[in-house]
């Protein structure tokens, strides 16, 4: 079970870097934008109450049951992996330069072709356009591929991003599971 951070465990958070869950020839990597402070401070992707990337994630069939971020550890046997754009931990996304997004984008292409995925997912729109210089970048598949791992587009798992309701998150993601599983 997740633990609430305390105030100043959240303050020192910032500017941490969180550790990849990453293993070669992966099913799925999924890419966050970068940590947040409640995901540094307790050592877990997508920690923060309200983030509906775990639900999403088991809602689009990837996972027996809906995970705690502290069972993250228990991803890469299921094929599963997570990293981020950019490593560096902020309180907010948009804290995060374009140069800097676009510098992740340079080394998440590096650790995509080291480790193999079939397929990266970026969680996020607007930081995918960003980061790789795709402005009219859509969510869904993506027509090039890094290397020989397939790219697809996510919505932001964040509460704060209210278009995308829970059920209409996890139908995206069972998109991507379902396309990760059989050939498009």
């Amino acid at each position: 079970m997740t633990l609430r951070p305390t105030k100043d465990q959240l303050a020192a958070a910032r500017d941490k870097v969180l550790d990849d869950v990453l293993a070669p020839d992966l099913r799925v990597l999924f890419c966050g934008i970068n940590p947040g402070l409640y995901s540094a401070a307790t050592g877990w992707h997508f920690a923060r109450p309200g983030n509906r990337f775990w639900p999403a994630l088991h809602g689009g069939g990837f996972t027996p049951h809906l995970l705690d971020p502290s069972e993250q550890g228990t991803l890469p046997g299921l094929g599963l992996g997570i990293t981020n754009v950019v490593a560096r931990t902020t309180a907010r996304a948009d804290e995060l330069s374009a140069d800097e997004l676009r510098e992740g984008g340079r080394l998440l292409i590096e650790k995509v072709i080291r480790y193999r995925p079939r397929w990266l997912a970026v969680v996020g729109i607007t930081a995918y356009r960003t980061a790789f210089t795709e402005p009219k970048a859509k969510i869904g598949h993506q027509d090039d591929p890094i290397g020989s791992t397939r790219v697809w587009v996510l919505p932001n798992p964040s509460g704060l991003n209210a278009h995308w309701t829970p059920v209409t998150l996890a139908a995206e993601f069972g998109r991507l599971r379902m396309a990760s599983t059989h050939p498009l």
